[in-house]
C-alpha cells in the first residue's frame, strides 16, 4: 500500500502558562528561544530528504496537509511564523487544496500574528478553548474568558479562515453538568464546523495528577467529577452534537459535512507524516518496491537537548504484524470502523482471522459492532476503547523487537 502525499507535523512548544492537566512537551520559555528553535526546525525540514535517504524510507514531496500544533504556534514573531512556511513552501510540493491548520490559544492572537496566518495562506484554526465557562477555564490554567474566544471566531472570519474547530474538556475541575450544558450550548451557537470533544485524562505527571495523588487544593483536584459523571457528559456531548448536525466521525472529534481534520485523518489511516520539532512523531514506509516495514521515529522531549543536538531521535522499525496491531487500535477510533477485506488484502487472512476472535468476544462484551464486513466500536466501546485497544495490542505481546529492515 503506497500513499504519494505527505503531512507535515510542527510542533511549537511555547505557552504563556502552563495548563493543570498538561503533560505535553510545552511550557513557559523566554522568548530568545523562538529564533534558535525556528532556526533547528528549518535545518530539519532542509535535510529532511537526506535523512530519509540515509535510513531507508520514502518521504513523498507533495504535500497536502500541513499542523501546527503545540503549545501555542501564535507565540511566534510574525517573521519567525513566515520563516517556517516559506521554508515548507522551498522543501516541498504543496497540494493547491492543502490543508493548513494552526492550533491557538485564545486571547493570543496578534492582529500580526493573524496577517502571518492569512499570507501563509492557513486555512484552518484549531482553539483551545476547553471550557466557555470562564471560571472553569481560568481555574484550569487557561488565559481566556468567553468574550475572548467569541472576538477570536470574529476576527478570524473576517479575516477570511472559515474552517474553525473548538477544543471543549469534559471533566474539568468544578465542572457540573449544567456547566456543561452551557458550554456545549455556545458552542453550538457559535456555528463552527467541527469540535473536539475530550474526557479528561489526568496525567500523574501533569500538576493536576500530582495533586489528585498527593492531596491539595492548589489546583483544586478534589473538585474533579467522578468518571461516571465525566461519561454522562461525554454522551451528552455526542447527542447534542449529532442532533445539531455536527456528526462524530472519531472518538473525540466532530464535524459538519466536509470539515473533517483532513491531518489527524491520516494519523487513523495510517498515511505518511513527518514530525519536526520538539518531541515530534513520524511515520514513514520503507523505501523500494518491496518494502514492507513502517518506520516510527520521535525526537526528544527536552527543549535544551533538541536545541543544542544532544538528545537523538528515537526509532522503531514495524513488522507486518505491529502494522495489523496499529490498523485495529487506529482504525477503530475512527465511527467508519475498519474493513475485515482491506486489511486481509494488506496482511493477509491469517493475523487477520486470529484477531477476529477478539473481535467477536468483545461483541459479546458489547464493546464492538461487526456486521460481516466492518468492526465499530460501540457507544459503550468508545467510553471503554483503551481496554479495547488493549486486546488488540496483546495478539502479538511475545513478538521478539523488530530489527532494522536494512
Amino acid at each position: 500500500m503506497r500513499h504519494n502525499a505527505l503531512g507535515v507535523y510542527i510542533s511549537i512548544p511555547f505557552c504563556r502558562s502552563k495548563c493543570t492537566y498538561c503533560n505535553f512537551a510545552s511550557g513557559v520559555y523566554p522568548a530568545s528561544e523562538h529564533t534558535r528553535y525556528v532556526d533547528r526546525v528549518v535545518d530539519d525540514m532542509v535535510s529532511a530528504g537526506a535523512w530519509a535517504s540515509k535510513i531507508g524510507v520514502e518521504l513523498p514531496r507533495t504535500v497536502d496537509s500541513i499542523y501546527l500544533g503545540g503549545g501555542t504556534p501564535t507565540l511566534l514573531a510574525p517573521e519567525l511564523i513566515a520563516r517556517l512556511f516559506g521554508s515548507l513552501r522551498s522543501q516541498f510540493d504543496l497540494q493547491a487544496d492543502a490543508e493548513i491548520t494552526v492550533e491557538c490559544a485564545p486571547g493570543q492572537l496578534s492582529d500580526g500574528a493573524l496577517e502571518a496566518l492569512v499570507q501563509a495562506g492557513v486555512t484552518r484554526v484549531s482553539l483551545g478553548v476547553q471550557s466557555f465557562i470562564d471560571r472553569e477555564a481560568h481555574e484550569s490554567g487557561r488565559l481566556h474568558g468567553r468574550a475572548i474566544v467569541l472576538e477570536d471566531l470574529k476576527r478570524l472570519r473576517a479575516a477570511g479562515i472559515d474552517n474553525l474547530n473548538v477544543d471543549l474538556i469534559a471533566g474539568l475541575a468544578g465542572q457540573t453538568f449544567a456547566s456543561w450544558d452551557e458550554s456545549l450550548a455556545i458552542l453550538l451557537e457559535c456555528g463552527v464546523p467541527h469540535a473536539s470533544v475530550y474526557m479528561l485524562e489526568v496525567d500523574e505527571d501533569s500538576r493536576l495528577g500530582r495533586e489528585m495523588l498527593s492531596g491539595g487544593a492548589r489546583y483544586h483536584a478534589g473538585l474533579v467529577p467522578e468518571d461516571d459523571a465525566i461519561a454522562r457528559m461525554y454522551e451528552t456531548a455526542v447527542e447534542r452534537l449529532d442532533a445539531a448536525g455536527v456528526e462524530q466521525y472519531e472518538i473525540s472529534n466532530f464535524g459538519r459535512p466536509g470539515f473533517a481534520s483532513r491531518h489527524n485523518l491520516r494519523y487513523w489511516q495510517r498515511r505518511p507524516y513527518v514530525g519536526l520539532g520538539l518531541d515530534a512523531s513520524s511515520m514513514l514506509r520503507e523505501a523500494g518496491d518491496d518494502a514492507g516495514y513502517v518506520l516510527r521515529s520521535k525526537t526528544t522531549d527536552d527543549l535544551k537537548g533538541f536545541l543544542d543536538r544532544s538528545e537523538p531521535s528515537e526509532t522503531a522499525w514495524l513488522s507486518s504484524q505491529r502494522q495489523l496491531e496499529e490498523a485495529w487500535f487506529l482504525g477503530l477510533r475512527l465511527n467508519a470502523g475498519v474493513e475485515v477485506a482491506a486489511l486481509r488484502n494488506e496482511f493477509g487472512a491469517a493475523g487477520v482471522n486470529l484477531a477476529l476472535g477478539v473481535v467477536n468476544r468483545l461483541v459479546e462484551d458489547g464493546l464492538l459492532a461487526f456486521d460481516g464486513a466492518t468492526v465499530r466500536l460501540t457507544p459503550r466501546g468508545r467510553l471503554m476503547s483503551n481496554d479495547v485497544f488493549q486486546e488488540f495490542l496483546s495478539l502479538a505481546e511475545d513478538e521478539q523487537e523488530t530489527p532494522q529492515p536494512h
